[in-house]
């Protein structure tokens, strides 16, 4: 073993060997084991690390090659009062891996303390003396480089996002080899692409990709995690998502496939906490390689949970900052990736603040890194900072959320209202919450990943979570939802109408919002969940006999491809108002609309108007029952957008604006009628239209 170039950490291969570095600041000492096969069993071979520049332990073994498994033991103090949870029995991931073969095995030697069982039930003060080796992933040395890659490199103002599970996404569609459906190639399939093009998608935002683990918990239960909130490998494609023994160059091959279609790429990371879970929980990597440096803890070794998933990791840290964007560069330079999601990202600084976080200074300062898109989820189980972040970042905006689904669902299910003020903010760009950063800093959806689909938000007023096994405690209890007086699917066919209605109406309404929308997976053809708000799991024995199960939210963990009517109408509307958003919107949604009046042309860039076709007055505003709103949107010289949304139960007559606004108006949306069926409707100023009810239109305002 002689020394490495410490300056690198993890496993880098030269032209005669490998380098291996890892940080450890409180070690006693380090091992390297390396595993090869040897008459059909893996045999373990110890190297001492030796080399030591302060906290990085490093060596250099010749004749090491791609495709090596490996691992590190590493020897310390056991003293679990302090924080410190050293134990050479565990065999341990590299952090900086890029590969990894195997999974973890639900059994008592995976803990460091002496479990009895395989949730770790046990004495957390015992050190464990039983080896861990062929219960946990090996990692994998690998030599893939930072390459040149051909980006879309799309205008946040042009960006429609679609948030997608990669198994679910393809699992279904009959059109891609059995053998790669819901895999990381299947993204690169031509049928893949042209639904997303279809749909107008500019960025896919994948759930994560980084591996990850279930938590022992929940496997114990028959579940397994699905998600992938869970991660043991920040900078390590999920082997389960690949269709070959490569997952990194497969997943290479269909970014580069999505970007020569114009389409980006985003992983959604989680660097707030790791799939080790609490004080008792498995050590598979990071605990034991350095406990108290890597975890935020009090003074006597207690976890500071400010994640909800156990730990928290101390991401504020200078080596954490470190790996961090070093994890973000490898996705950037080799993958190909062009923005992330930050999960829970206020969990990633302990200042007050996000403008005084070391990590976002870093992305911040980092030379490549600041040219990528980044976005917050700005909340964790103990903070919520939506608008506290600085620019460039992106913040997704549940207040939006909010608006939108109050406006069209929660006033008719309580039976009273707020009025439209909310949903007017939102609807113009959330300028009292992005006020000096513009509009595009919101990132606005109606659902995502976690909570009601589209589909469920109109079919259930209460949560059905009971599959996964925590008798329906989970999930929110907040949704505003509404399901017109029927809980789950019904054969009454004027139910399903204004069901359908609702749902073009609020995707209608997110579409034409200023800001950046966040289309959910599965939503653009009325996917349902059961009425599910928390899917995160399924059983962990999960075959094609029971992918469409109770168990399985009735298959609403994947994507349809055989569509009905109505799911094609769906599918239909979301292309359609893409294209408006595209055609009308996209070049004037990089600053804020002002509302004051044009010198030039005496109209505003967005106004609001009552049912009588007038501006709305202070009365208007302070209406809590108002049930409609008509929203004027300048989109240059000689045209703009008018929507009349109206989320009453009757049929409502809307008073088109004056010939100041325009001279001819035409509709080119209605959600009560299909798309491919649409008839435009031509009228005149003052002209009174008919707006069917749970419905919005858009109107195409033309001036001579």
């Amino acid at each position: 073993m002689h020394p490495a170039d410490p300056r690198t950490l993890g496993a880098t291969l030269t032209d005669g060997g490998c380098n291996f570095a890892i940080w450890s600041n409180a070690a006693d000492a380090v091992e390297l084991c390396l595993f090869n096969e040897v008459n059909g069993r893996l045999v373990e071979t110890r190297f001492a690390l030796k080399h030591r520049n302060g906290p990085i332990w490093h060596g250099y073994l010749a004749g090491v090659r791609s495709g090596q498994r490996y691992g590190y033991r590493i020897y310390g103090p056991w003293q679990p009062e302090y924080g410190t949870r050293f134990n050479a029995a565990k065999l341990l991931i590299d952090p900086y891996t890029h590969q990894l073969d195997g999974v973890v095995q639900y059994v008592p030697e995976i803990y460091a303390h002496a479990a009895e069982d395989a949730i770790g039930d046990g004495d957390l003060a015992i050190r464990d003396n039983r080896d861990s080796a062929g219960y946990v992933p090996y990692s994998v040395v690998t030599e893939h480089s930072a390459r040149e890659i051909h980006r879309p490199l799309t205008s946040w103002t042009s960006t429609v996002i679609y948030e997608a599970h990669v198994q679910g996404l393809t699992a279904k569609n009959t059109a891609i080899p059995e053998s790669e459906r819901g895999t990381y190639k299947a993204l690169g399939h031509e049928s893949t692409i042209a639904h997303l093009q279809h749909l107008g998608v500019t960025a896919i935002e994948l759930l994560p990709i980084h591996s990850y683990a279930t938590e022992p918990a929940i496997w114990a239960r028959g579940r397994k995690n699905h998600w992938g909130y869970n991660a043991i490998a920040f900078s390590a494609p999920h082997a389960e998502y690949a269709a070959t023994q490569d997952p990194i160059s497969e997943l290479q091959e269909s970014v580069d496939k999505l970007h020569e279609a114009g389409i980006e790429i985003y992983l959604d990371v989680v660097y707030n906490h790791t799939a080790e879970g609490g004080v008792g929980g498995p050590t598979l990597s990071f605990k034991g390689i350095d406990n108290k440096a890597w975890y935020r803890q009090d003074n006597n070794g207690n976890y500071l949970d400010v994640t909800g998933c156990g730990n928290t990791l101390a991401a504020s840290s200078p080596h954490a900052v470190r790996h961090i964007i070093d994890s973000l560069r490898w996705w950037v330079e080799v993958i190909g990736v062009d923005g992330f999601r930050f999960d829970l990202a206020t969990a990633l600084y302990t200042s007050n603040s996000a403008f005084n976080s070391s990590l976002m200074s870093a992305i911040e300062a980092d030379s490549v890194l600041r040219n990528f898109k980044m976005i917050a989820e700005p909340w964790d189980v103990t903070r919520y900072s939506l608008g506290d972040f600085p620019h460039p970042w992106r913040e997704w905006n549940d207040r939006y959320r909010d608006s939108v689904r109050q406006f069209w669902l929660g006033d008719l299910a309580r039976g009273f209202g707020e009025g439209v003020s909310d949903l007017a903010s939102g609807i113009s760009g959330s300028s009292d919450v992005f006020y000096y950063r513009g509009p595009t800093s919101s990132i606005n959806f109606i659902t995502a990943h976690d909570g009601f689909s589209l589909a469920d938000l109109v079919m259930y007023s209460h949560k059905h979570n009971e599959p996964n096994l925590e008798e329906n405690r989970d999930g929110s209890n907040d949704n505003r939802t509404w399901n017109l007086g029927v809980e789950g699917p019904t054969n009454d066919p004027e139910i399903n109408r204004y069901r359908h209605s609702l749902k073009k109406s609020m995707m209608a309404t997110l579409m034409l919002s200023a800001g950046v929308p966040m289309i959910t997976m599965g939503d653009e053809i009325s996917r349902s969940q059961n009425g599910s708000n928390n899917s995160y799991s399924m059983p962990r024995d999960m075959h094609i006999g029971i992918a469409d199960s109770p168990e399985t939210f009735m298959g609403g963990w994947a994507n349809k491809w055989d569509l009905n009517e109505e799911e094609i109408d769906m599918k239909e509307a979301v292309a359609e108002l893409s294209r408006i958003r595209k055609t009308y919107l996209a070049d004037i949604a990089a600053e804020f609309f002002t509302g004051r009046t044009d010198l030039g042309t005496q109209r505003k860039d967005i106004a609001w108007f009552s049912l009588g076709g007038r501006e709305m007055t202070d009365e208007h505003w302070g209406d809590g029952e108002k049930r409609s709103l008509t929203v004027f949107i300048d989109a240059g010289p000689d045209r703009g957008l008018l929507l009349l949304l109206n989320s009453s139960k009757e049929e409502t007559f809307f008073t088109l604006p004056d010939a100041k606004w325009g001279t001819s108006y035409r509709r080119i949306f209605d959600a009560a009628s299909l798309v491919l069926m649409h008839e435009p409707q031509l009228q005149q100023p003052d002209a009174k239209v008919s707006v069917q009810p749970h419905c919005a239109q858009v109107w195409l305002v033309t001036r001579q």
